[in-house]
C-alpha cells in the first residue's frame, strides 16, 4: 500500500480500458485532519462518480467503479497507513491505492487513460535506485526512492555465506568467536589468514560475490536502475572485482550493514545518489539549452506531443501540479487545447510524459521554477 513499483506503473500506463479514474490526495499522518481526510476522499468520490456519469456510464455503472474506493475509508486507510498523500486509480477491469510520502494537490480525472504525472517525482528522474547490503552473514536487496524504501524478496541469491559455500564443506577455513562488539551475542563467521591461506579466503569471497552477482543478474535482468553498495571495507572492492551489473554506483557505504535498518541505509544511500541524480538533472537541462536553435528542442506542446508518440523525445522536462486540458489526435497529430477540462478531455502534460516513458525517454517531473524554460513542458529530441 505504501509503494509504489516500476510494474505497478507498467500497470497503469498501459492501462486501456476506460474510462479511468484518478483521484490524488494530500493526507495528514496524524490528528483530528485524518477525520478531515476521510471526509475529503468521500466528495472526491462523488465528483468522480458525477464525472463518470457526465462521460455515459449509468449510475450503478459509476458506483459499481468507485466501490472498492467508497470502502477505503470504512475499512481505517488513514489510521493503518499514515502518509503524506493518496492516489487511487480505478476502472471497471483494475484498482489500485496508494499512501505515498508525497504531497499531492487535490486532483480528480477521468479519462480514457489514468493521470499519472504526480507520480513521476517518485519514479523517474531522482526516482528509484538499489541497495545490496552485503556480508558474510546476510545478502539483502532495497528498493528505494528518494522518499520510500522496500526490501526485496532474492530469489535465486544466497542469503549468506554458509549458503553460497556450503558451510559444511568448509569448516577448516572458517572459525568462530561471540560477537562482542555488536553485544548481540550472535556468533559470527571470521575468515582470516596469511600468505597462502589469505589467497584462498579471498578466493572463498570472490565465489561468494559471483554467486549473489549471478543470483541479481538473473532477478534485474536488463534494468538500469544506480545500485548502491553496502559491505565492510574489504568486501567492497571483491565484489566489484565479481561484479557485472553495468549501473553500479562508484560511491558505497562502508562499514557493516547488518547492524543497519532498511530505514538508515536508506538514509546513507540518499547521501550518495542525492548528488548523482542531480547531475544528471543538470547535465539534461545544460543539454537542452545547449540545442536550443537546432530543431532538437521544443517547448511547444503542439511539437513535443506528436514526437513523444513517434518514440523521438529523449528527455522532457514537465512542470508538476499543473495541467493542460484538451485532446490529441495520433493519426492526425493535431492538438486541441481548452482553457478548462471538457468532457473527454485528458491532460496533455501527462500524456506526452507518459509516451515519452513508453519509448524508453526520461522524463523530469519538477516544479515550474525549475524547467529549463518558460513553458510547462520542454524537450529534447533524438532526433
Amino acid at each position: 500500500m505504501s509503494f509504489i513499483s516500476e510494474s505497478d506503473l507498467r500497470v497503469l500506463l498501459e492501462a486501456s480500458k476506460g474510462p479511468c479514474v484518478s483521484i490524488f490526495l494530500p493526507t495528514h499522518r496524524a490528528g483530528p485532519a485524518t477525520l478531515e481526510d476521510r471526509i475529503r476522499l468521500k466528495n472526491l468520490l462523488d465528483e468522480a462518480e458525477e464525472r463518470l456519469i457526465a462521460s455515459g456510464l449509468r449510475r450503478p455503472e459509476a458506483e459499481n467503479v468507485l466501490e472498492p474506493a467508497r470502502h477505503l475509508s470504512a475499512e481505517g486507510i488513514f489510521r493503518e497507513h499514515p502518509c503524506d498523500g493518496l492516489a487511487i486509480f480505478l476502472s471497471p477491469a483494475l484498482f489500485r491505492a496508494f499512501c505515498l510520502p508525497l504531497q499531492f494537490a487535490e486532483l480528480v480525472v477521468v479519462s480514457d487513460r489514468f493521470h499519472l504525472k504526480a507520480l513521476f517525482p517518485l519514479l523517474t528522474g531522482d526516482g528509484r535506485f538499489y541497495v545490496l547490503a552485503l556480508s558474510q552473514n546476510d545478502v539483502r536487496l532495497l528498493l528505494c526512492t528518494r522518499y520510500s524504501v522496500k526490501e526485496i524478496e532474492l530469489k535465486g541469491v544466497p542469503k549468506s555465506m554458509e549458503e553460497a559455500l556450503q558451510y559444511d564443506n568448509l569448516q577448516q577455513q572458517l572459525r568462530f568467536r561471540p560477537d562482542r562488539a555488536g553485544g548481540t551475542g550472535v556468533r559470527t563467521a571470521i575468515w582470516y589468514g596469511q600468505g597462502e591461506e589469505q589467497d584462498n579466503t579471498k578466493d572463498y569471497l570472490l565465489t561468494y560475490c559471483r554467486r549473489i552477482d549471478e543470483g541479481l543478474h538473473a532477478l534485474l535482468r536488463d534494468e538500469q536502475v544506480p545500485l548502491v553498495l553496502a559491505g565492510v571495507e574489504y568486501l567492497l572492492p571483491i565484489y566489484r572485482e565479481a561484479n557485472t551489473y553495468l549501473s553500479l554506483v562508484d560511491a558505497g557505504i562502508p562499514g557493516n550493514p547488518d547492524r543497519l535498518s532498511a530505514a538508515e541505509l536508506h538514509e546513507r544511500a540518499w547521501a550518495v545518489m542525492q548528488p548523482i541524480f542531480e547531475k544528471a538533472r543538470e547535465d539534461a537541462a545544460d543539454r537542452y539549452g545547449a540545442l536550443a536553435g537546432t530543431g532538437l528542442t521544443s517547448d511547444e506542446l503542439e511539437a513535443i506531443l506528436p514526437a513523444a508518440f513517434a518514440g523521438r523525445v529523449d528527455s522532457l522536462f514537465v512542470a508538476v501540479g499543473h495541467q493542460r486540458w484538451g485532446r490529441f489526435d495520433p493519426d492526425t497529430e493535431t492538438v486541441h487545447v481548452h482553457p478548462e477540462p471538457e468532457p473527454g478531455d485528458e491532460d496533455l502534460l501527462d500524456r506526452a510524459a507518459i509516451q515519452t516513458l513508453l519509448h524508453d525517454g526520461e522524463v523530469y517531473a519538477l516544479n515550474e521554477q525549475t524547467l529549463p524554460c518558460d513553458s510547462l513542458i520542454a524537450a529534447v529530441f533524438r532526433y
